[in-house]
């Protein structure tokens, strides 16, 4: 959460969701106000976890240009948004039985 707040990652949310699903166990949602910062956020998460956890993520999919850009780690996902696309998808509301673990506006 700290890289994210690092490169100045808005509206950070981390989420509970290992009761609801089999999928993961935690979502991560962040937001940045453009492309590069998208980048920025993706490229500094995807490094501190790999000096942190030598960790490289499963998968990644999306691009900044398409506004969402989801990274998994298997027991955490981590979705990077465009404000008006995470308000769009509205994840928060698909998954609001999870517990909010984090919240940082």
């Amino acid at each position: 959460m700290d890289v994210i707040v690092e490169k100045k990652g808005e509206d950070i949310l981390l989420l509970d969701i290992h009761e609801l699903t089999m999928l993961t166990d935690y979502f991560v949602l962040c937001s940045g106000a453009s492309d590069r910062q998208l980048q920025a956020l993706e490229s500094g998460i995807r490094e501190e976890i790999e000096k942190q956890l030598d960790v490289s993520p499963l998968h990644v999919e999306g691009e900044p240009s398409s506004g969402w850009i989801l990274m998994d780690y298997g027991p955490v996902v981590v979705h990077i948004f465009a404000p008006e696309v995470r308000e769009y998808y509205n994840l928060e509301g698909l998954w609001r039985r999870g517990r909010v673990i984090v919240r940082i506006q």
